[in-house]
């Protein structure tokens, strides 16, 4: 089993930044693939981006890409997303998931394990 807890929420004013952590603890960190999903009012979880466990080169949506960074570091159980130029239309709960094996699938029924969510909100 496998906790997550994200941390760095907030309110951002457009084309400011923000970075999200998630904290694991549990299962080896280091064998589980994470990703970031959002879920803005009134609309379906959308995947945002993730990163396999060794850390490899991350996959990301459209709509971030070139925007949001995804990083790991094993040794202090913890992921990130590094959110830049953001958008009022970034407005979101923002979810860490994650999963056993290499895959960043998009879909989020492939994940495992999630944690609560946080609130990022940004302002025109």
């Amino acid at each position: 089993q496998v906790q997550l807890v994200e941390s760095g929420g907030g309110l951002v004013q457009a084309g400011g930044s923000l970075r999200l952590s998630c904290a694991a603890s549990g299962r080896t960190f280091s064998s589980i693939t994470v990703a970031w999903f959002r879920r803005a009012p009134g609309k379906e979880r959308e995947f945002v981006g993730g990163i396999s466990w060794s850390g490899g080169k991350p996959y990301y949506a459209d709509s971030v890409q070139g925007r949001f960074t995804i990083s790991r570091d094993n040794a202090k159980n913890t992921a990130y997303l590094q959110m830049n130029t953001l958008k009022p239309e970034d407005t979101a709960v923002y979810y860490c998931a994650g999963r056993p094996g290499t895959m960043t699938p998009m879909e989020a029924s492939n994940y495992n394990y999630w944690g609560q969510g946080t609130q990022v909100t940004v302002s025109s």
